[in-house]
This record gives C-alpha cells, sequence and structure tokens, in this order.
C-alpha cells in the first residue's frame, strides 16, 4: 500500500545553473504520475530528488519532499539510504547495468530485506517467488537461480521491478524502464508493472519520454521544459486538449507522420546494394567456416539509388549483425555484398578508398561514436582530409556547410562533445558521415536513445538529406513507427532470417507476415485504454 507524496517548492542546482526550479505536485496512494519532457528538462534530476538524492555536482537547494509522514529532505545521510529500498525505491533504465553478473537473481533479488533487515532469508525468497508469478516471468519456482546474463532483457528488467518492490515501498519511481526494449517485449514488461501497481495500490512517479507509453500507463502527466513546469493535468485532458504550446508540440512529436523523400525507389532503378545469401555469425569458426554463434543465416536484399529500406526485428533478431557485415566490421561466414555491381571484399581492411567513402555508418550512441577529446571541427575535418584532402580554408568552408545541412550553428565547431545535446551529437554523428559524400548511410537505431521531439527532428532532417542529396539508407531499428515514417519498403527479421519485405503501399493494407502483423499491434497507440484494448483482444481469441 502506498502513502502520498507531496512535492513543494523543489529546486536542484549544479553551480550557478538551475535544473530544477520550484517544483510542485502531489501523487495519491494507487496513481500514477507521468514526468515527461525532452532530454535535460529534469525528469530524472526530479525522481532522484524524491529519494533525496542528487547527483556529483548538483545540491537540492529548495524545497519539501514527503512520503506519508516522513519529511525525506530533513533526513541526514543516513537515514536517508535507510530510505531507499525501503520507503522508496527505483527502477532504473538499464537493468543490465543494475545487476551484478557474478550473483544469482535471487540473491539480488532479496538483497533490500537483508540491509533493511526486514525478514529472514526462507521468507524473503518465498515472497520473491509471488513476484516472479505477479510480474509474469516464466519459471517463477527457479529463475532465481539463474545469472542476470541467463536471461532476456525483458526479463531482466521485470526482475529489477521485483527487486524494487520486495521490501513493500511506499513510493516506486519507474525511471524510462522500458525504453531499452523493442516493441513486443515492452508491451510484455508494461502489463506487469501496471497489473502489480494497480493491485498493490502503489503510490508511482513514471518517468518517460514516451507520450504512448505514458497514456497507458499514467493517472496525470506532469510536463517539464528546461527543470520548469509547463501544464499538470488528468492524462485524458492533455492527450485531448493540451493546454500548454510546448505541450501541443510534445503530442505532435509523437505522431507517426510519413516523411516522403520527394522520389521514388524507380526514379533511378540502378541497384546500388545486393546482399546475396549471407551468412554471419562470432566466435571461433570451424572447418568449414561457420561461426560458434550464427547470428544471420541466408539473408538476400536489394536496395536502389534514392531508396530507403528500414530493417525491423526483436533484439537478437540480427538487424545490426545486417549493418556490420555490410559495412566491412565483420566477416561474412557465406555469400556476398555486391555495391555498385561489384561485389565488396568481407573485411574494411581489404576495400580500396573509395569504396569506404560511399559506405558509411551512424551508430545508435552517439556517446561513444565521438571521440570526447577531440573537437566537434576535428571529427569532421577528418574524412574530409582523408577522403576529399582538403586543406586549410576550403576545410573550414566544407565544415561550415556539413553544419549547415544539418542544422548546427557554426560555432559548436570548437566545442567538445560533451558540451551537445544527445540530438546536437547524433546530428554531428550525420555529417561525419555526409563528410565522405555517401552514397549509403547505415543508420543503426540512430533515433532510440533520443527523445520524442529530437528524435522527430533527426527523422526530418534525414528525409530532407535523401531530397537534396539523393543519399540512400539502410535503416535499422526496433521501432515500426519510426521505419514506417522514412522508409519505402520493410525488411522484417526474426532468429537471423529475412522473414518478409514490405513495400510503403502494403503497410496497412496487408495482408502481410504474421510476425509483422505481431509487431504493428505491438506499438502502442497515443491514447489512454490502447493496452486495455490488446488485453480484451487477447482474452477473446480462440
Amino acid at each position: 500500500m502506498g502513502a502520498p507524496l507531496t512535492v513543494q517548492g523543489l529546486s536542484i542546482v549544479a553551480g550557478s545553473s538551475t535544473l530544477v526550479d520550484a517544483l510542485s505536485f502531489s501523487v495519491q496512494p494507487g496513481e500514477v504520475l507521468a514526468l515527461i519532457g525532452e532530454s535535460g528538462s529534469g525528469k530524472t534530476t526530479t525522481a532522484l530528488a524524491l529519494m533525496g538524492h542528487a547527483r556529483h555536482g548538483c545540491r537540492i537547494s529548495a524545497g519539501r519532499v514527503q512520503i506519508g509522514d516522513t519529511d525525506v529532505l530533513a533526513l541526514d545521510a543516513a537515514r536517508q539510504r535507510a530510505l531507499r529500498g525501503r520507503t522508496v525505491s527505483y527502477i532504473a533504465q538499464s537493468a543490465a547495468a543494475s545487476f551484478n553478473p557474478s550473483r544469482t537473481i535471487m540473491d539480488q533479488v532479496v538483497e533490500p530485506t537483508v540491509i533493511h533487515g526486514l525478514c529472514k532469508r526462507a521468507e524473503a525468497e518465498a515472497k520473491a517467488v509471488q513476484l516472479f508469478r505477479e510480474l509474469a516471468l516464466p519459471d517463477p519456482e527457479t529463475i532465481g537461480a539463474r545469472y542476470p546474463h541467463q536471461v532476456s532483457g525483458g526479463q531482466l528488467q521485470r526482475l529489477m521491478a521485483a527487486m524494487a518492490l520486495i521490501g513493500d515501498p511506499e513510493l516506486v519511481i519507474l525511471d524510462e524502464p522500458t525504453t531499452a526494449l523493442d516493441v513486443t517485449t515492452q508491451i510484455e514488461v508494461l502489463r506487469a508493472f501496471r497489473r502489480v501497481v494497480r493491485e498493490r495500490r502503489a503510490t508511482a512517479v513514471y518517468v518517460s519520454h514516451d507520450l504512448a507509453v505514458v497514456a497507458q500507463m499514467a493517472d496525470h502527466i506532469l510536463v517539464l521544459r528546461n527543470g520548469r513546469m509547463r501544464e499538470l493535468n488528468a492524462t485524458g485532458q492533455i492527450l485531448a486538449a493540451p493546454a500548454d504550446e510546448y505541450t501541443k508540440c510534445l503530442l505532435a512529436a509523437a505522431r507517426p507522420v510519413t516523411r516522403e523523400s520527394g522520389k521514388a525507389a524507380n526514379d533511378d532503378p540502378g541497384l546500388l546494394l545486393h546482399v546475396q545469401q549471407l551468412s554471419a555469425g562470432y566466435g571461433p569458426v570451424d572447418a568449414q567456416g561457420r561461426p560458434a554463434k550464427p547470428i544471420l543465416e541466408n539473408i538476400d536484399l536489394k536496395l536502389h539509388r534514392g531508396q530507403a529500406i528500414g530493417v525491423i526485428g526483436e533484439s537478437g533478431s540480427g538487424k545490426t549483425t545486417l549493418a556490420r557485415a555490410v559495412a566491412g566490421l565483420l566477416k561474412p561466414s557465406h555469400g556476398s555484398v555486391m555495391f555498385r555491381g561489384r561485389e565488396l571484399k568481407p573485411m574494411l581492411q581489404q576495400r580500396d578508398r573509395d569504396e569506404l567513402r560511399r559506405i558509411q555508418i551512424v551508430f545508435q550512441m552517439a556517446d561513444t561514436a565521438l571521440n570526447p577529446s577531440q573537437t566537434i571541427e576535428r571529427i569532421l575535418a577528418r574524412p574530409l582530409e582523408f577522403y576529399k584532402g582538403l586543406r586549410g580554408e576550403p576545410l573550414k568552408r566544407r565544415i561550415r556547410e556539413l553544419l549547415d545541412l544539418v542544422k548546427l550553428p557554426h560555432s559548436v565547431a570548437g566545442r567538445l562533445p560533451g558540451g551537445l545535446s544527445g540530438g546536437q551529437k547524433q546530428r554531428v554523428n550525420l555529417a561525419r558521415a555526409l563528410a565522405a559524400d555517401p552514397d549509403l548511410i547505415l543508420c543503426d537505431e540512430v533515433t532510440s536513445a533520443l527523445d520524442t521531439v529530437v528524435g522527430a527532428a533527426v527523422l526530418d532532417l534525414m528525409a530532407e538529406l535523401r531530397r537534396e542529396l539523393g543519399v540512400s539508407y539502410l535503416f535499422i531499428s526496433h521501432d515500426l513507427h519510426t521505419v514506417r515514417a522514412v522508409c519505402d519498403e520493410i525488411v522484417v527479421m526474426q532468429h537471423g532470417r529475412k522473414l518478409a519485405q514490405v513495400a510503403r503501399v502494403d503497410y496497412d493494407r496487408g495482408p502481410n507476415h504474421p510476425y509483422y502483423e505481431l509487431l504493428a499491434r505491438s506499438v502502442p497507440e497515443l491514447r489512454q485504454g490502447w493496452l486495455d484494448d490488446m488485453d480484451r483482444k487477447a482474452a477473446a481469441a480462440p
């Protein structure tokens, strides 16, 4: 049973910057309040403050946080630590980073009961098994004996929820708990979280940038921008009639929009990329050249000049492995990659400079793709020097043109990646790829780490670049809405195999492959009651 949460005048600062500015709200037992807004809006900073915690370099400068009768910010550090995991618990975005790989799942799930002396080990384990059942985990009696790497990402996310709930907390904070999951796994996890919150009448705060997910989970929505409240209202009211212009902007960005390329693939029928019977995997190879862990099996794919093809499937379906094999980062065990009518050498090191220039890759995580010690100018200069031989003023002029292309101010040239937002870093990634003047860009989950507004802007930019430059895309994602928005065709993959290829005209018309239909059904709609409707249809199905 939850306890009321009351927040009054909460302010958080970092040096002279205000991160959260005089925030006030309340949540009642059995209710879920969603905190939404773009990256840097203060969502997670606010959520952590509910536990009395501020990140390194930050400080809670004013305000009051009350959970039931407990004034959290009035407690000393030791009593705040005692509060965490008992009175208030936290479910983070990345379960994989939250578990110790060397200890069994059961050891870690029952740990809060040990730390807080809540019950004996046998009682804690029985309670954990009951939570595993409530969270719809497979083999609830035995799953606790496994190690974190022996369960799927969606299962690990639910196990982290069990760890958070085992101490019967009065407040549960869920911080982007489904963002890293593919759509079919996300719907299972959402169902489990919502059922447990409702049945236990927990008080919950749900942090997210995904309004469609929030619509299924939250009773009320608090919209944040630059640390300030822009709007607070019932979920239905905000979805139907948002009062604030920024909320309207968030809703508009969350609704699927088809971004036309301005040219059809058959305007220039030249075949650019032809993948034939491609197989690949990881680990040592046997005498026949087969890898210890095969991933891709006999993939066929054609992509024409000016075309964008999406590749979708769940985590582990082989999407990224396909991109790595085409790019030459992974040697295929079988098959060939034809590009502009010539067979590409299997490995990057064997390809000539022109082949390297014509195929570029943009990775999912801009943070790890950009050298943190190099300025943006140096990052963009390197491909221009390598592929184009530019120096001096022509080099600087082309860097300015690239920044214009991706709609970044020239002033970012002298900055380090750490001084840019996630969306700006991803635009730099795109600019670096464009510096080579490529024919094909391999896009690996390029918007999945971005919030809705920034992600929509990057998709708009990519569609514009395709119209203006004629660049082709192989667009890899687990987000069907995103792929349908930017691609002419969709390749559907599962367990390393290509199941189907669906043209734009058939996205909704069908009939399509059952797995494509499952993926399409699993993408949350931006309306309340969608998950309830899905559950009713599932219950009524024969």
